[in-house]
């Protein structure tokens, strides 16, 4: 596991929103995949007052406790100086240490899904504690394949 590190400023989302749990989304109930199915339908990737539209970001928030509490999860883009659209959320993604994990390259949902498995084996494993402010993926959609992408996991740390 690579120790690459970043501090970040805080930024704010707008998107599409779900409270889940990862139990939730082992098993049939999961909300994720039809959350991803609404941004994909939202076409807010150009709507005005985005940010940075090549970033699409997921991102994990509100944690009732830790990984295996309740949490809101929101798809989105940066929020620019424009209004927020009617039926969207925004979140604050919080000021914060992150330790970035990389995906190995693959199909997007197989090699995100294998990222968390070894991000939440990491952090059982290891003295370094997650904060549960904020976590959240980062989608490069400029050369993005979700036959053959690579994503960036940012997980808050202490």
């Amino acid at each position: 596991m690579t120790n690459n590190y970043t501090q970040l400023p805080a930024f704010e989302l707008t998107g599409v929103h779900c409270r889940t749990t990862n139990e939730q989304e082992a098993g049939p109930e999961g909300k994720l995949g039809a959350l991803w199915q609404r941004y994909f339908e939202s076409g807010l990737s150009a709507a005005p007052g985005i940010r940075n539209p090549q970033f699409l970001y997921g991102l994990y928030t509100d944690y009732e406790t830790d990984a295996s509490g309740a949490y809101t999860a929101l798809i989105g883009h940066e929020l620019g100086a424009g209004e927020i659209r009617e039926g969207l959320a925004t979140a604050a993604v919080p000021a914060a240490k992150y330790k970035i994990f990389t995906t190995q390259r693959g199909p997007v949902q197989q090699v995100v899904a294998q990222k968390w498995q070894e991000i939440w084996r990491y952090f059982g494993q290891s003295s370094e504690e997650r904060t549960y402010t904020g976590d959240f993926e980062r989608y490069d959609l400029v050369k993005f394949d979700p036959a053959d992408a690579v994503v960036e996991i940012f997980v808050a740390v202490k």
